[in-house]
């Protein structure tokens, strides 16, 4: 049986120790301006997923990524220290998609906005098709009621 907020515990733990290790202990000029993101446990306490972004092009994310797995070890035995656990996580390192996703979604706002400018830009100056309030005003219906034409169209009696 697995207790979820155990592995929620250990992941922030996880979290805190391996940015702050980062921060500390790791000095390999590999190793970019990397933001620890969040920290995954698995219900057996057994593996450990690390989510890291990194500030920069192409090239120092792989540069990073290359450091934080030389620095894997370290970061283990550092983890293992500081939670007491029985058995230390294995830990992986994985790229967070975050900051992907919101600049496509940023884009996608953009196109959004250019389209809604687009429009009403093109509607600036035009007219209705019909008139300008195709709803049905009570006094009109007070005009129809009292049509002779209209008083012929009851339920036909027998």
């Amino acid at each position: 049986m697995t207790d979820n907020a155990r592995a929620r515990k250990l992941a922030d733990r996880i979290q805190v120790v391996v940015a702050e290790t980062l921060d500390r202990r790791i000095k390999d000029p590999r190793l970019g301006f990397v933001t620890i993101t969040d920290a995954r446990v698995t219900g057996d306490l057994r593996e450990a997923t690390v989510f890291y972004t990194v500030y920069g092009d192409d090239e120092e994310r792989a540069a990073s990524a290359a450091a934080l797995e030389s620095a894997k070890g370290v970061l283990r035995s550092e983890v293992g220290r500081q939670t007491g656990v029985r058995f230390t996580p294995s830990l992986a390192f994985v790229p967070d998609a975050l900051p992907d996703n919101a600049r496509t979604i940023e884009d996608l706002l953009d196109k959004a906005r250019a389209k809604d400018a687009e429009v009403r830009e093109v509607s600036t100056g035009a007219k209705y098709a019909g008139e300008a309030d195709p709803y049905r005003k009570p006094e009109d219906d007070e005009d129809e009621a009292s049509d002779p034409a209209d008083k012929n169209e009851g339920p036909a009696s027998a």
